[in-house]
């Protein structure tokens, strides 16, 4: 029995890694950053008027270009003239409920999204879901540094999606 042996840059994707470097810089833009930062004060939706007028050095078409930059890249979901997503929130309800202490519950598009709100905040956070096998009501605390207290035992379960699926949210 023989092994391929393969190098790091053979295994390496290029349009996933292209695709991911486009999502990284999408995550930096002032726009996003700035519909996050909406996604945390309030509960979504975003409504897209209001993040033109937080951004008035930008024309309406530079924000509706720039939207559907960042929906394309899908890092955001717009529709019906709002942001309904925003990765890691999502305005409409999931099975992931993350306290935010100070500002209430936030909807996660999935687990790993609401484990990361923790140390993309830099705070400690509560999260509410169900088991995805038995059902069971599940409670734990995510920090800036990982799970705490309440998270012993618990796995997350992470999905492929399906063909034709576009949204990350929807395989998990």
């Amino acid at each position: 029995m023989s092994f391929a042996i393969k190098t790091a840059a053979e295994l390496i994707d290029p349009a996933f890694e292209a695709r991911w470097a486009r999502r990284r810089a999408g995550r930096e833009t002032r726009i996003l950053q700035g519909i996050l930062r909406q996604f945390i004060e309030e509960p979504g939706p975003v409504a897209v008027d209001r993040i033109g007028q937080a951004f008035p050095e930008h024309t309406s078409d530079e924000i509706r270009e720039a939207l559907t930059r960042l929906d394309e890249e899908d890092l955001i979901q717009v529709g019906d003239g709002r942001v309904d997503l925003a990765y890691p929130f999502s305005a409409l309800p999931t099975a992931f409920v993350v306290h935010l202490p100070g500002r209430g519950d936030r909807y996660a598009c999935c687990a790993i999204d609401a484990l990361g709100i923790a140390p993309m905040l830099g705070q400690a956070v509560g999260i509410r879901s169900r088991c995805h096998d038995c059902g069971e009501r599940l409670e734990l605390s995510a920090g800036p540094l990982g799970p705490g207290a309440g998270a012993e035992g618990v796995m997350v379960w992470v999905g492929k999606p399906c063909e034709g699926e576009r949204r990350v949210s929807t395989s998990l």
